[in-house]
């Protein structure tokens, strides 16, 4: 197990015969919780064994905090320069022309390269690197509109998955870490990301239509009915992220972005119940909650709902 150096100093680790360089270690990321970088740092590494597997091979968007989780911050694509000569990239072109090399964290060394960046929350590409134009899973990201209270956010996602169900297609919640929850599906990879959108905009609005008074899928915030949860397809569209699974976000309670069960949904968890300081333990009692995204068995085949 990897321990963070407990000193004010700036530190070197050699992991996996990597050199990683870690500065700031005591700088304050949560003053009021006493959480300092490198008890961020200490986190990933703890978590990394369930995390990792779900990052790899996949381009990050690094969205930095180098003042703390209620500093400023910055979304950063392209890897910074200098950077280790191990670290691994994915190059992606973007339809503005642009050619991109992102990160990608596919061992412990390079997720604490990223995190010692100030990335706070991790925020991964939908596809993996050898075909960045078909993901390998969809999601719904129930978001609360202002009015809207966490009861209904809960009764939103049994929404989701009941009509998923009504589909056979199987389903996987976590949290957002901040309001909401996201609801993943696997998919076997096929599909291109835009018709991973068109099914997830379908399949939103077809919600909206059943339950008019609790669901909103309305893409313009202007026109988002009060009280409304809102079921967000648009987060499927290419280039868009979301916050990882098992990442810390940064919340004035550190919670994480934890996966669930769908027991825990009807029983009406509460966002504060996952934090940086519990989530390890909870994933060394219930184990990796999301494992289903990495196999290939019962992937669905989302062809057969496309037009």
């Amino acid at each position: 197990m990897i321990q963070i150096p407990d000193t004010d100093r700036d530190a070197q680790l050699e992991i996996g015969g990597r050199a990683v360089r870690l500065t700031n270690l005591s700088k304050p990321f949560w003053p009021e919780l006493k959480i300092a970088k490198r008890d961020l740092l200490q986190y990933y590494a703890d978590i990394s064994p369930a995390l990792l597997p779900h990052l790899a091979d996949r381009a990050m968007v690094m969205k930095r905090y180098p003042n703390g989780a209620a500093g400023e911050f910055f979304f950063m694509k392209r890897t910074p320069s200098p950077r280790p000569d191990w670290l691994t990239t994915c190059t992606i072109k973007h339809s503005s022309g642009n050619v991109i090399d992102f990160p990608v964290v596919d061992d412990l060394a390079a997720l604490l390269w990223v995190v010692n960046l100030g990335c706070i929350d991790l925020n991964q590409w939908y596809a993996t690197c050898d075909d960045v134009d078909r993901p390998d899973y969809l999601h719904f990201d129930l978001d609360p509109v202002p009015g809207a209270h966490w009861k209904q956010v809960l009764e939103t996602a049994c929404a989701v998955r009941e009509a998923l169900d009504a589909l056979k297609i199987p389903s996987y919640p976590k949290t957002t870490g901040s309001r909401g929850i996201h609801i993943y599906v696997p998919i076997v990879r096929g599909p291109l990301q835009k018709q991973v959108w068109t099914f997830a905009k379908e399949f939103a609005k077809a919600l909206e239509a059943q339950h008019p008074e609790l669901i909103t899928a309305e893409y313009k915030v202007a026109k988002r009915p009060e009280g409304h949860v809102l079921v967000d397809y648009n987060q499927n569209a290419w280039g868009r992220t979301l916050a990882s699974v098992y990442s810390v976000r940064p919340t004035p309670l550190a919670t994480v972005s934890a996966p669930v069960t769908w027991d825990e949904v009807v029983a009406g968890f509460r966002m504060p119940d996952f934090t940086l300081r519990n989530m390890p333990a909870r994933v060394a009692k219930v184990g990796d909650l999301f494992r289903p995204l990495l196999l290939e068995r019962k992937r669905l085949k989302l062809e057969k709902f496309l037009k």
